[in-house]
């Protein structure tokens, strides 16, 4: 078990030597007003993703500088087959940690119109923009990414043809767009499989997974309904200390529940408490302080129980409702009508366990056909050496995220 710490200790000492760039999914958003002559458009994009860009985005944000002018020539309007000529972008006042900008497209001819958006494409192809149109026959939204950056929009088509109806994301694109979301999402793919390198039947897989499920299926319809709405910065920290929680508990369990690894997890929340009180961090001191004293009541428990994946689905279940904030961000930042959120919320939590158990029936297979031909010998190095570099990223994670 030696060697599983180091490889810890390594692999977070190399993660923190890396520029600390803790981007979760890569998402903008566009709100756009259509009329006769062009349309009116808002543009608000994190200011974490403009790093991605060879700008400063805390000194080039301001109105008519170089954020401005690539979002505005990067995020087009078409009408009639000419590309609309854009206004100078002005910043609006925004929330920390986001740049909001507006501007007027002027569309020197009429009939069919479509939006564009290559935002990042260049530098994060996975990169999704969420545009939402008003007209005057309502509202619908898009996600544009790579595959399909335009959008065919409703426009004044000549000689008093029809126009063409937009189509927004239905079902089966927030289906997609959940699939997506949870196979790119590394984080979150790390936490389950941390929670099934340990998993010796397929009733104790099963109880963790409906617990997650259920678990983060409450937190995300609570935020994208607006019920809640925790801060981002802290569900992203608190998402990165239960992957290192639940790894470094299954190390705990294979090396005989020794005292070192419990002290190890509550010293440095206590450590982080003080520094958030200082006033340095994104997780407040109080949560930091709750977090190591359900560290420490947790491994308590464990130390108790002779088989202990009761608690393990409980624990599933509690880190279950945080991440579940962490997969509501995408949808609670689009702002969606009442009438569209039921479809995008249902659509998206489906495609999300359709992913979450894509990925449980390919590894979890292969983990029990590993143990069943050697038990006690290379199914406990891979569980050992998978748990460090888990615990190692999760850690990495946390910190980068809770001292950001």
């Amino acid at each position: 078990m030696r060697g599983a710490l180091a490889l810890a200790l390594v692999l977070a000492a190399a993660l923190a030597a890396e520029p600390a760039q803790s981007h979760t999914r890569s998402v903008s958003y566009s709100s756009w007003t259509l009329d006769e002559g062009g349309a009116s458009v808002r543009v608000r994009i994190p200011l974490l993703e403009l790093t991605r860009l060879a700008i400063d985005p805390e000194l080039d944000v301001g109105s008519g500088g170089p954020v401005a002018r690539y979002l505005a020539e990067h995020l087009t309007l078409e009408r009639g087959g000419a590309r609309c000529g854009a206004s100078d972008p002005v910043a609006e006042p925004a929330p920390k940690g986001w740049v909001h900008f507006r501007w007027r497209l002027d569309c020197p001819a009429s009939g069919p119109a479509w939006i564009e958006s290559r935002i990042l494409l260049d530098e994060a192809p996975s990169h999704l923009h969420f545009a939402r149109v008003t007209t005057p026959d309502g509202a619908l939204e898009r996600v544009l990414t790579e595959g399909e950056p335009r959008w065919s929009l409703p426009g004044a088509a000549p000689h008093g043809a029809p126009s063409p109806a937009a189509e927004g994301t239905g079902l089966g694109g927030y289906v997609v767009l959940g699939i997506v979301h949870i196979l790119s999402g590394w984080d979150h793919l790390a936490f389950l499989l941390a929670l099934l390198l340990l998993a010796s039947s397929l009733a104790e897989v099963a109880s963790l997974v409906t617990a997650f499920t259920l678990a983060h299926s409450i937190t995300l319809a609570l935020a994208v309904l607006g019920v809640v709405r925790p801060d981002a910065a802290a569900v992203e920290a608190l998402i990165g200390f239960s992957i290192a929680l639940v790894a470094a508990e299954n190390g705990w369990l294979l090396s005989g529940r020794g005292a070192a690894v419990p002290a190890v997890s509550v010293a440095p929340l206590c450590g982080l408490a003080a520094l958030a009180a200082a006033g340095t961090g994104a997780v407040p001191a109080p949560a930091l302080l709750g977090l190591a004293l359900f560290s420490l009541c947790h491994f308590g428990l464990l130390a108790r129980v002779a088989r202990p994946a009761r608690l393990r689905s409980a624990v599933a279940f509690a880190f279950g409702l945080v991440h579940g904030f962490g997969f509501a961000g995408v949808l609670a930042e689009m702002q969606l009508p009442a009438a569209r959120t039921a479809q995008a919320l249902f659509g998206f939590n489906a495609g999300v366990e359709i992913g979450q158990l894509a990925i449980v029936i390919l590894i979890w297979p292969a983990l029990r056909a590993l143990e069943m031909r050697s038990p006690e010998r290379l199914h406990r190095r891979v569980a050992e050496l998978g748990s460090a570099a888990i615990c190692g990223l999760g850690l990495y994670w946390f910190l980068v995220r809770a001292l950001a």
